[in-house]
């Protein structure tokens, strides 16, 4: 199965934000869209706004060209993201990305959530640039999520770009759908992993990268 057929999940997304067109999100242009801009003056109607106030004329605009970018993801292209920045490499031993920054929007709510990743392989020989593991966790928190499906999401699809030894993705962030209404727990933070491989059937192996993922900056 091809990355950019097995990589787009169904998330319910319309067909025409499913396709993929580029591999780089800097490369996108973010228009604005009539519909949305229609439901966002109904929006502000309904909860008792004048969309047509001085502060309020180009919201729906603003609002139509933001969830444009803030989705981008769902038009990058897995395949192109790659762009043969896979190496053979004669190494065998753990490669780990942290604390990469993300930020995305729950499907629930159409809240942001946002925290960092840490990202992990062990290679079979083969190796992916340094930029593209960034890159992937971008392409997927580009779009409605929710935290879990994103961490496998992220997790599987360098299982199958890279069928490495083992893949371990770690992922915290914060909700704001806990955090600005409901419980209102603002210190409240979520933590998921999914592991592959070694990650999964080796113990020691997986205590080795949570240790490094958990270790002070101060300490390298």
């Amino acid at each position: 199965m091809a990355l950019d057929d097995a990589f787009q999940p169904d998330t319910g997304a319309p067909d025409h934000a499913a396709r993929a067109t580029t591999g780089k999100l800097e490369e996108l242009t973010f228009p604005s869209n009539p519909a949305i801009e229609a439901a966002v003056k109904t929006i502000l109607e309904e909860i008792g706004e004048d969309p047509t106030r001085d502060g309020l004329q180009r919201t729906p605009l603003r609002v139509a060209k933001m969830f444009a970018e803030l989705t981008a993801g769902y038009h990058v292209d897995p395949q192109a993201l790659i762009n043969e920045a896979i190496f053979d490499v004669d190494y065998d031993e753990m490669v780990i990305v942290k604390d990469i920054h993300f930020y995305s929007i729950c499907e629930h709510h159409l809240l942001p959530f946002y925290g960092h990743a840490h990202v992990a392989y062990i290679p079979r020989r083969k190796v992916i640039g340094l930029s593209k593991i960034p890159r992937v966790v971008e392409m997927f928190a580009r779009r409605l999520q929710v935290q879990e499906r994103l961490t496998v999401q992220i997790a599987d699809f360098l299982d199958e770009a890279l069928a490495p030894r083992g893949v371990a993705v770690v992922a915290q962030a914060v909700h704001m759908c806990s955090v600005m209404r409901g419980v209102r727990k603002e210190n409240a933070s979520m933590i998921t992993s999914a592991m592959r491989g070694a990650f999964r059937t080796a113990s020691k192996t997986r205590a080795e990268f949570l240790g490094l993922i958990n270790r002070p900056h101060h300490d390298r």
